[in-house]
């Protein structure tokens, strides 16, 4: 099985987190989703090493973006229920290597689309498909 296909539940949960932000800001662009999922991967990659995550300053936009992913990602481990009342022990808990390889797989997607489109090519592409 392929990695989107294994992960593609993940994925869309992580991504719907990037999209909500993206809604509420329209000048929202690829950079600033690119530095906030850097921000979270640090997190659970130290957390997967048993470090403890370094401190980051991010400016208002990224941050939210950083909050929503996080959401995301901690309802994927099981630890917190989402705000519309779905419970995590509904889901299968992910484990932090997990979360960040998906993380991983959308970061490098960010990069590529900004690539190949401008500053706001991913988040134009990844709207269409998250509702």
């Amino acid at each position: 099985m392929i990695f989107e296909e294994k992960y593609l539940d993940v994925l869309q949960n992580i991504e719907f987190g990037i999209v909500s932000v993206y809604r509420e800001h329209p000048d929202l662009c690829d950079y600033e989703v690119m530095r906030a999922l850097d921000a979270v991967i640090e997190l659970y990659r130290a957390e997967a090493r048993g470090h403890n995550p370094k401190t980051f300053h991010l400016p208002e936009k990224e941050t939210r973006v950083f909050q929503s992913v996080q959401d995301m990602c901690e309802f994927r481990l099981g630890r917190k229920d989402l705000e519309d009342g779905i419970q995590a022990t509904t889901m299968e808990k992910k484990m932090p290597d997990e979360i960040v390889a998906c993380l991983r797989k959308i970061r490098k997607s960010v990069d590529r689309w900004n690539g190949q489109g401008g500053r706001q090519s991913y988040l134009q592409f990844v709207c269409q498909y998250v509702k």
